[in-house]
């Protein structure tokens, strides 16, 4: 696992491998079961994460009671926290593992510190977020734009190995339609 960390840091740093393995000294990982509550809504989040195998989905459940799913973070996604600076914000989302899961753990209180003693942590981490909030500013403009048709063959596109790790009713809540238009739909894409 701690490989797969080497060749995603190296994508964002110039980090040698000695360096490097300083760090993963440090970095904890840990491995989770499917169903794990990661942080919960309402909750004050006190880590971070960066999912190096599994499935995590993040939801809410809204003023009806409804579950709505707005991400699912996958191999090499970071799952932040973005509003921990606030004093003791709680968090809008629950987050909870769909598979067994393997993540790097980041305690928030010890983040600075960890920038201080390795600064091109901090400049890997300001380009994964970049990178993160790019791809979220597309989708969520082609969100907006699309038909849930055009929404599920996005997903198909983009993000096909959530087809078969994910449950469809899932799925469906992502998109932003029911469970039966989701399957009217993949019907309908199976048939062109």
């Amino acid at each position: 696992m701690k490989n797969m960390l080497f060749k995603y840091m190296t994508k964002f740093t110039t980090l040698n491998e000695e360096e490097q393995q300083a760090i993963a000294q440090e970095i904890l990982i840990e491995e989770y079961k499917k169903g794990t509550v990661l942080l919960a809504q309402g909750d004050v989040p006190a880590k971070c994460y960066f999912v190096l195998k599994g499935c995590i989905r993040q939801f809410s459940i809204d003023e009806l009671g409804k579950e709505v799913t707005s991400n699912f973070y996958t191999e090499e996604q970071a799952i932040s926290i973005f509003n921990h600076h606030k004093q003791d914000k709680s968090s809008d989302y629950t987050f909870v593992c769909l598979e067994d899961s393997v993540l790097v753990v980041g305690i928030l209180d010890g983040e600075r510190d960890m920038y201080n003693k390795y600064n091109q942590l901090e400049s890997m981490t300001r380009l994964m977020v970049e990178q993160f909030f790019g791809q979220v500013q597309e989708e969520f403009a082609s969100f907006i734009a699309s038909t849930p048709e055009e929404r599920y063959k996005t997903l198909l596109r983009n993000r096909p190995h959530l087809i078969d790790r994910v449950p469809q009713h899932q799925l469906a809540s992502y998109l932003g339609i029911t469970p039966e238009s989701l399957s009217r739909i993949k019907k309908r894409i199976s048939i062109l």
